[in-house]
């Protein structure tokens, strides 16, 4: 707690020598309507110093404003509100009059219903944003009724597999937020997530990969932050439908909002298939007396599969404003739905010679009900001077995450020889709590003007986690299941995270920023294997520094920054049942995993032009130390026992640029390209791995008069390098069309993705001491689907504040 003191002592001391420091500017207005002279609330009032934002906020229930603690000088403020028309007004604060009030300002009505607008041009698709780069998932045709997988594979630094598998600039310990707070659902598996989240519920995809101090240190790669679509004020709703051969669904959603109240519902239900097929074979190996490898047996595998799963999700959010300076939110989640993951498996295991030694068929029936319930309950506290902010926000959440599987085995005789049964009851309880508060401040020079945010924050979190399993098995077949007491036992998780940050943001007129801090971790942990009477207890402290550095030049950007990030064993890894259910490929977790601890440096570059056209490019280093990696160890008998360990080292050297560019007001464009070198080391397990990888990826889409739009996408991919192999390359494709009717209210929209091949395929080698093996997958991704959307309701205004939740980056225990 050293450390933490320190932080804390660190932030109270800049907060008092900073404080001292103001401004003597100071505006105020008021905003009312030119027909009906009634008051404009919630328009949003910015300073501008030139093209430079100097500060802003929105109006009260009143529609007055007050922007505080000025530098003196000529300003343009500009007024704006969604249904008015933006008005700009020149202000002059001067050392005789700092304090300027403009009087009551009359906003004049668009007079135009919302199916009227036309709108010039359209948003990019992909944006920098300086410390986080956005896709703006909304405005991408193709992702209507796909899932939140398609949207993903679509985004700039990730690439996302034929099985849903993210990984960012090669690395897969990512973090995902919703809405910048942390989704059970998203921390099971985000592979099976992905593939059960609606496309069309998503907004934007923000991609940070060098998180400040105020971001919990969990991810060693970065972080995704999923935004979806919210709610504008007044009362709007929207229902959809998709109609296809791999996914289905059906949704709607009804948003109120009024001065102090807001109220939104959403509910989703949704199917998706799932059909491969698997071929492999793997050699066996043994060493002999001279060190040599010798070969002692080779299984070969023919895997198919055809699953759908079907789910649903709701959630509802209520906010209240006490006045203009409180807002208090609420929201309840709850996810749900059942995986199936049923295959037909045949086996056939011979020795080097080819001698049968072993022939069976093992049918697997696979299933993974699941679910979770969220509770976000926050309080926030905004001051007269703009930008200070005080937040108080807890969370609760519950996650049952079951996995049950039955296997019959058969023999060449179609004759039943062996029946298992297998149960794994997992639970996750989850509790935070956590408050920030962000001081702003300015200092006026003769040369520049500096602003400046300090920010400072408390969080603690406790992980509740536990696992059931048991097996019960006849090894004839024919009798009755009976108990197998070497498989089952009781494995409870404890997990306590405490931290603290401070962080120092600074930003001239000049076009320098600098974004500094520090965050204090301590993990306390505590491992029960009840059945056993095995206990496990550790614990460890991380003091994670970061820093970004850029400077900006006439519509270019350079950046540099640095950070440390730790990735905890989540609770995938940490599980030590045994999934038996393919008994030549077993998996288990390792409960005694160590947290990876990671090195990122980067320096980007990043240019745009007023013709629309903007190049960002970095280059990138990730060193990473207890890196873990999924291993797999062959015995005598041919069974493969795959679970996930610590080796030594994972360094990652690469190059990533993305283009946008809009060469007409219809027409949109952009591409990136992904290269890196990756190395991965294990001096313990005497075992190593390189290579160059690489992905690349282009987007293109035109509006076409009558309110139709057409959009074609596609990404090609060489491949993941793991300790013991390297997966080979895959494509991806899709075309789409839209049309808009009812006014715009509605729309239909066609997509094919992959219409040219029926399969996608791929092929992972592997080699280690003791095996080597090829498996070859052949991935049923041709699809189309058909999506109605109807919009309706009042869209003519804008949405209150925004409520701050829980950001538990870190949710390694699920």
């Amino acid at each position: 707690m050293k450390h933490l003191l320190t932080l804390l002592l660190l932030g109270a001391w800049l907060t008092s020598a900073l404080a001292q420091v103001s401004n003597p500017g100071k505006l105020t207005g008021s905003l009312t309507d030119s027909s009906t002279t009634k008051p404009v609330p919630f328009a949003t009032v910015a300073l501008m110093d030139g093209t430079k934002l100097v500060t802003g906020t929105t109006t009260d229930g009143a529609g007055a404003f007050v922007l505080p603690n000025l530098p003196l000088g000529r300003y343009t403020l500009m007024l704006s509100f969604v249904g008015y028309r933006s008005k700009p007004l020149a202000v002059t604060l001067t050392d005789a009059q700092p304090i300027l009030h403009v009087g009551s300002i009359r906003m004049i009505a668009e007079g135009k219903t919302l199916s009227e607008v036309t709108v010039a041009g359209q948003k990019a698709l992909v944006e920098d944003k300086g410390d986080r780069l956005v896709y703006n998932a909304e405005k991408d045709i193709s992702n209507a009724g796909g899932t939140a997988a398609d949207v993903l594979r679509k985004v700039p630094t990730l690439s996302v597999d034929l099985d849903g598998n993210v990984q960012m600039r090669g690395n897969g310990n990512i973090k995902v937020l919703i809405n910048g707070k942390p989704s059970a659902m998203m921390a099971r598996n985000l592979a099976d997530a992905l593939r059960q989240m609606p496309a069309n519920t998503i907004k934007s995809i923000e991609v940070i990969t060098s998180p400040g101090a105020k971001y919990d240190a969990e991810g060693s790669a970065g972080i995704i932050n999923i935004i979806t679509k919210k709610a504008l004020q007044g009362f709007n709703g929207s229902a959809n439908a998709t109609a296809g051969n791999l996914n289905r669904g059906i949704g709607t959603s009804l948003n109120l909002r009024k001065k102090k109240f807001g109220f939104s519902l959403s509910a989703n239900g949704y199917q998706f298939r799932n059909q491969r097929q698997i071929e492999s074979t793997r050699t066996g190996f043994t060493t002999a007396s001279d060190g040599s490898r010798q070969p002692v047996s080779i299984l070969t595998q023919q895997n198919s599969a055809d699953n759908t799963g079907t789910g649903g999700y709701g959630e509802m959010s209520a906010e209240y404003d006490p006045d203009s300076t409180n807002h208090i939110n609420f929201s309840a989640n709850v996810w749900g739905g059942y995986y199936p993951n049923n295959s037909t498996v045949f086996n056939r295991l011979t020795n080097p010679s080819g001698e049968e030694l072993q022939a069976f068929r093992n049918d697997i029936r696979f299933s993974n009900p699941y679910g979770n319930g969220q509770l976000d309950l926050g309080y926030t506290k905004t001051f007269k001077k703009t930008g200070q902010e005080f937040s108080i926000l807890t969370q609760f959440s519950r996650m049952p995450d079951n996995y049950f599987y039955d296997t019959d085995r058969y023999n060449t005789a179609e004759q039943l020889i062996y029946r298992q049964h297998s149960t794994n009851y997992s639970r996750n309880k989850e509790y935070t709590f956590q408050t920030d508060y962000t001081h702003p401040f300015t200092i006026n020079g003769r040369r520049d003007t500096t602003t400046i945010k300090l920010e400072a924050g408390l969080k603690g979190i406790l992980r509740d986690i536990g696992s059931e399993y048991r097996v019960t098995q006849s090894l004839d077949g024919l009798g009755e299941l009976v108990l197998d007491s070497t498989q089952t036992n009781e494995f409870n998780y404890v997990q306590k995270v405490y931290s603290g940050y401070t962080s120092l943001r600074l930003d001239t007129k000049r076009k320098w920023s600098l974004n500094a801090g520090a965050r204090f971790e301590h993990t306390a942990i505590q491992g029960d294997f009840v059945t056993t009477k095995t206990k496990l207890v550790s614990q460890y402290n991380n003091l994670i520094p970061s820093i970004t550095l850029s400077k900006g030049i006439k519509g270019q950007t350079i950046k540099v920054s640095y950070t440390q990030r730790i990735q905890r064993p989540m609770v995938w890894y940490l599980n030590p049942w045994l999934n038996q259910s393919d008994p030549k490929n077993i998996q288990t977790g390792n409960p005694y995993l160590d947290p990876e601890l990671s090195h990122a440096t980067e320096l980007s570059y990043n240019v745009s032009t007023k013709k629309g056209l903007s190049l960002n490019t970095a280059l990138y280093w990730r060193f990473t130390n207890n890196a873990i990696e999924y291993l797999a160890t062959v015995d005598a008998s041919g069974t493969s026992l795959t679970t996930p360990q610590n080796i030594a080292q994972r360094k990652a050297y690469g190059l990533n640029t993305n283009i946008t560019s809009q060469p007409t007001k219809n027409w949109s464009l952009n591409g990136g390209v992904d290269l890196r070198y990756v190395d991965l080391r294990s001096p313990a397990l005497n075992q190593g791995n390189s290579g160059i990888v690489w992905s690349t990826n282009l987007n293109t889409s035109y509006k076409l008069p009558n309110n139709y739009t057409i959009q074609a996408n596609g990404n090609f991919n060489s491949g993941w390098i793991s300790l013991q192999g390297q997966y080979t390359g895959f494509y991806w494709h899709s075309i789409s069309a839209k049309r808009e009717f009812m006014n715009k209210q509605a729309s239909l929209t066609l997509g094919l993705n992959n219409p040219f091949y029926q399969r996608v395929y791929q092929t992972n080698r592997q080699s280690a001491p003791t095996f080597e093996s090829q498996t070859n997958y052949a991935f049923f991704r041709r699809s189309v689907r058909l999506t109605f959307e109807w919009r309706f309701g009042q869209m003519n205004t804008g949405g209150g504040k925004k409520g701050k939740k829980i950001s538990n980056d870190d949710k390694d225990g699920r």
